[in-house]
């Protein structure tokens, strides 16, 4: 038997309405992305939703509307993707990182609060595996620090102090003492590629707090300036009678969500609810099975959280690096897919090239060097499930674990 590690769960319905929008004769940014943004702030419960080709531009372009750039700092965990912080060099800002604390995969706290200087204009926490990090603790720190902000652009005054943008890549629908993903940050910014619990290929949005001071239709129409080459219509716009003339107001990029892609994001998000439930039932069979294993389990759910169980993340207790991949490939050679999240980026050379030692996140390779990932998705039928659980078993027992 193969186990796939993340494919995605696209249904007839998907299909049928992507073959709807084929045969409409409007294909990009159009109505189904403008009702895509729509459902998903509902959703959330957020004033406003923009859909955008992914959330790496969506967290670009949240710091270049913040007018966050050269001669400022943004703060990054170690542990995470490269997008989390690739973002922060785009921009031409400087990149902070810090280390995680020990056995957890949340930023070392102390750490950040020491690493705040008055080039700080942001924080992007990150929410991995869908679980939300402690927001209410990185608040404190950062109004803790507010004497030390020196805002540089009128949104930065708006805030007063060090912003906060989750990078909430794997949390939708994720809560934290039932305030759900969206709520938390000042700016969060989603992933919809393929290997997420929502999909539209690829894809993502960015979305903020609501704020007394934050005029929420200009900062709107600042993410649609940015994602569509800074015109001041979109193309949708532009087919009202006599409407072709636009002007160029700003020189922009280019990262907007075709109607496509929101197609299938509609589609899914009608499906989302039973999709989670499903993915909670595969985390809670797996949490049973491996119980008196030796294996540490990350917990996706707790008396005052609820991920989305977008990942289920394994320690092999008291392994090395070299073990961990063993373990990866007689799953393998088992047909079960496994991945590993994340090698923390001081690892990398373009992280290297900027200075970065592993040596000094010592936690974060910690927690890297015997991380499994299993496979969590709707596609995984009962007999799958049942599969990768007997081939962890036996896995275990094979290296002794």
């Amino acid at each position: 038997m193969h186990v796939s590690f993340s494919p995605p769960d696209i249904s007839e319905k998907e299909i049928e309405a992507v073959a709807e929008v084929l045969r409409s004769g409007w294909i990009t940014t159009g109505p189904k992305t403008k009702e895509l943004e729509r459902r998903l702030a509902s959703y959330m419960g957020t004033p406003k939703v923009v859909c955008l080709q992914s959330q790496t531009i969506a967290a670009e372009l949240t710091l270049r509307v913040l007018g966050i750039g050269p001669g400022d700092e943004v703060i990054v965990p170690a542990y995470t993707y490269t997008a989390s912080a690739s973002i922060v060099d785009h921009v031409g800002a400087k990149l902070i990182l810090i280390d995680s604390q020990p056995n957890s995969l949340e930023m070392d706290y102390d750490a950040l609060a020491s690493a705040i200087t008055e080039r700080t204009k942001a924080i992007i926490p990150v929410d991995l595996g869908g679980v939300i990090c402690d927001y209410e603790r990185i608040f404190e720190i950062v109004e803790s620090k507010r004497k030390l902000f020196k805002p540089k652009s009128s949104l930065q005054q708006v805030f007063g102090r060090v912003i906060v943008i989750s990078d909430a890549a794997h949390a939708l629908g994720s809560k934290r003492l039932g305030i759900p993903a969206g709520q938390w940050a000042d700016f969060s910014n989603f992933s919809f590629h393929a290997v997420k619990n929502l999909t539209t290929a690829e894809g993502g949005c960015t979305t903020w707090k609501a704020h007394p001071d934050l005029d929420d239709e200009e900062l709107y129409r600042q993410y649609m300036l940015f994602s569509l080459h800074g015109q001041s219509k979109d193309a949708l716009a532009k087919t009202q009678k006599g409407a072709w003339e636009y002007d160029i107001v700003m020189p922009g990029y280019k990262g907007n969500m075709t109607d496509i892609m929101a197609a299938i994001g509609l589609v899914q998000l009608e499906r989302y609810p039973q999709m989670l439930i499903k993915r909670q039932h595969i985390a809670e069979l797996y949490n049973r099975a491996f119980a008196e294993l030796p294996l540490q389990i990350r917990p996706l759910s707790g008396a005052d959280f609820e991920s989305c169980h977008h990942l289920y993340m394994i320690r092999l207790s008291q392994q090395c690096e070299a073990v961990r991949n063993q373990f990866i490939v007689k799953m393998a050679e088992k047909g079960v897919a496994c991945n590993v999240h994340y090698k923390p980026l001081p690892m990398f050379t373009a992280y290297k090239q900027l200075g970065f030692k592993i040596s000094d996140f010592p936690n974060a390779f910690s927690l890297y060097q015997n991380e499994v990932t299993l496979p969590l998705h709707t596609c995984l039928t009962e007999e799958m499930v049942d599969h990768v659980i007997q081939s962890v078993v036996e896995t275990c027992r094979e290296l002794e674990l």
